[in-house]
C-alpha cells in the first residue's frame, strides 16, 4: 500500500524539497501541504494522511498544538516532527503531545523515507540516539516526577517483566534487541509491549519512553 503523507511547514522550499524527495521513493506519495498548524489540522481532517510531517515553529498554530489537536481528533494519527535542532525543548513537548517521533531537517532522503515508513507501520521513531538524548535532557529538567495519580496507579499494575521491557523501550531498544537482552522470543516481547501500552493507556513506544523517563524508571544521563 502507498503511504500517504502530508507536509506541514511554513517554508515553501522545505515543503517542495521534501515533496520531491518523498515522491521519488517507492510506496510513498505526498498528498498535501500545509503552511501553518491550523491548516495542518484542517488538511488532516480532509485528506486523512497516513503520516504528517510536522514542523514545530509555524504561525497561527504551532506544531505542538497542531499535533495535540490532530491526535485528540484521531488517536491513531501518526505525526513525525521536523526540527532544525536535535536538543529542542519544543520537540520534547511535541512527543508528550502525541507525536510518534522526530527527524532533523537535514536528514538524508533515505532517512526521511525510512522515518515515514517506520511511523506509518505503527512503530515509534525512537531508535536514533539523538531522540534518546533529547528525552533524557528534558526529563532531567523536571524537578519532580510529572505523573498524574491515575498514571501512577496504572504503573503499579505492571508486572516485573513488563516494567523491565518498559525500561528497555526507553533506552531505545527494538523488540528484537529486547528479546536478545532478555533471551526470549521476539513475539513474547511484542505481547509485553502491547500489554504495557494498554495498561498505561499509551499510544506507542515513544509515549512509553516519555512515561518511563518521567516516572524516573530510567536515570537521565
Amino acid at each position: 500500500m502507498t503511504i500517504r503523507v502530508l507536509i506541514a511547514d511554513d517554508q515553501m522550499m522545505v515543503r517542495e524539497g521534501f515533496s520531491v524527495l518523498l515522491n521519488a521513493m517507492p510506496g510513498i506519495e505526498v498528498v498535501g501541504e500545509a503552511v501553518n498548524g491550523r491548516e495542518a489540522v484542517e488538511r488532516v481532517r480532509e485528506l486523512a494522511p497516513d503520516v504528517v510531517l510536522m514542523d514545530i515553529r509555524m504561525p497561527e498554530l504551532n506544531g505542538i498544538e497542531a499535533t495535540r489537536e490532530i491526535v485528540a481528533a484521531d488517536e491513531t494519527a501518526k505525526v513525525l516532527v521536523l526540527t532544525t535542532f536535535d536538543l529542542d525543548e519544543y520537540v520534547y513537548q511535541a512527543l508528550r503531545a502525541g507525536a510518534s517521533g522526530f527527524l532533523l531537517k537535514d536528514a538524508s532522503a533515505r532517512q526521511l523515507a525510512d522515518g515515514v515508513r517506520v511511523v506509518a507501520a505503527g512503530e515509534a521513531l525512537l531508535a536514533p540516539s539523538v531522540t534518546k538524548r533529547l528525552i533524557t535532557e528534558f526529563s532531567r529538567l523536571a524537578d519532580t516526577p510529572r505523573l498524574l495519580p491515575a498514571a501512577r496507579a496504572a504503573y503499579g499494575e505492571l508486572t516485573e517483566r513488563e516494567t523491565e521491557v518498559l525500561v528497555l523501550i526507553a533506552q531505545g531498544l527494538s523488540n528484537a534487541e529486547i528479546a536478545g537482552r532478555l533471551v526470549v522470543a521476539e513475539s513474547t516481547i511484542k505481547t509485553h509491549v502491547s500489554r504495557v501500552l494498554v495498561k498505561l493507556g499509551l499510544r506507542d513506544r515513544t509515549q512509553a519512553a516519555v512515561f518511563a523517563y518521567e516516572a524516573r524508571l530510567v536515570t537521565p544521563g
